[in-house]
């Protein structure tokens, strides 16, 4: 990962320009269902990982329209792969993170191009080669 989904004292870091203090983020706990017996009954390890992108102080105009455009009025991702809280709790704030980044990618716009003369050429060339290779394989009595 690119430095993406890195926790630290200061927040979640989604991109070089944007990391979310972990106080706007919301996170409950409880337990994991499935495979694991008495463990996956007795412990929370299920993480579930809320972002409140309506009302989030820390998002500029720009970030907060595309997000609310792509993701909606709030990001929420779950983890319930591993055993353990602390890793699931991870996992989640690594998915929220790539998800918000996804959202916040700008997509570079096409610009329409023609092929070349060459291109062309070797193209209609190639048709005309498969054409005959194929005529070669007929039969003499069409019928």
């Amino acid at each position: 990962m690119t430095g993406d989904g890195e926790t630290s004292a200061d927040g979640l870091a989604v991109s070089s320009s944007l990391s979310i203090p972990l106080s706007e983020l919301q996170m409950r706990f409880s337990a994991s269902g499935g495979p694991g017996g008495q463990h996956a009954n007795k412990v929370n390890t299920r993480v579930e990982v809320r972002f409140d992108v309506e009302h989030s102080p820390t998002l500029s105009q720009r970030q907060r329209a595309r997000l609310l455009e792509r993701i909606g009025p709030e990001a929420r991702v779950v983890a319930d792969d591993e055993r353990s809280q602390v890793r699931n709790r991870q996992i989640a704030l690594d998915r929220l993170a790539e998800r918000l980044s996804g959202a916040l990618r700008v997509e570079k716009a096409r610009r329409p191009t023609r092929p070349s003369r060459g291109a062309t050429e070797r193209r209609l060339a190639e048709k005309r080669q498969r054409s005959q290779q194929k005529r070669s394989r007929r039969t003499g009595d069409d019928g």
